[in-house]
C-alpha cells in the first residue's frame, strides 16, 4: 500500500510545484512591480516572525540553565586537565613507568560526594508494641 501512496504523490506533487511555477511567471508578467511588493512584504513578514519566535526561544530560562551548565562543564574540564598537566610534568623526571602507574592512580580516583549515616542497626524492635 505504501508504495501505491508514493506513486500518486509524486505526480500530483510534481503538478502543484509546475502549476505554481506557471502562477508566478504568470503575475510577474502581468504586474512586476506588484509582484515584487508582495515578495517583499512576504519576506518582512516571515523574517518579523522569524524574529518573535528567536526571542521567545532565547527567553527560555531552561535554555539560560543549559548553557550555564555547559559553560560550568568546560570550565572544570580545563580545570582538570590543568592539574593532570602539572602532576605528570612533575612525575615524568622520575621515570616513565613510574609515571604510567601514578597517572593510572589518579584517573582511578574519584571525588566522593555521599556521606554515610549511622542508623539504628544495632537496636532490635520490640515487635510486641505494635
Amino acid at each position: 500500500m505504501a508504495f501505491l501512496k508514493n506513486r500518486v504523490s509524486v505526480p500530483l506533487v510534481g503538478s502543484v510545484i509546475v502549476l505554481g511555477i506557471i502562477g508566478l511567471i504568470g503575475a510577474f508578467t502581468s504586474d512586476p512591480i506588484g509582484f515584487l511588493q508582495s515578495v517583499a512584504v512576504f519576506a518582512l513578514v516571515g523574517l518579523a516572525i522569524f524574529f518573535v519566535f528567536r526571542l521567545i526561544v532565547r527567553a527560555n530560562p531552561q535554555k539560560k540553565e543549559q548553557q550555564r551548565f555547559i559553560k560550568a562543564a568546560k570550565k572544570s574540564k580545563k580545570r582538570l586537565q590543568s592539574k593532570t598537566g602539572e602532576l605528570q610534568t612533575k612525575s615524568s623526571s622520575f621515570g616513565s613507568l613510574a609515571s604510567l602507574k601514578k597517572s593510572k592512580k589518579i584517573k582511578k580516583k574519584s571525588p566522593v560526594h555521599l556521606t554515610v549515616i549511622d542508623g539504628k542497626k544495632g537496636k532490635k524492635k520490640n515487635r510486641a508494641s505494635l
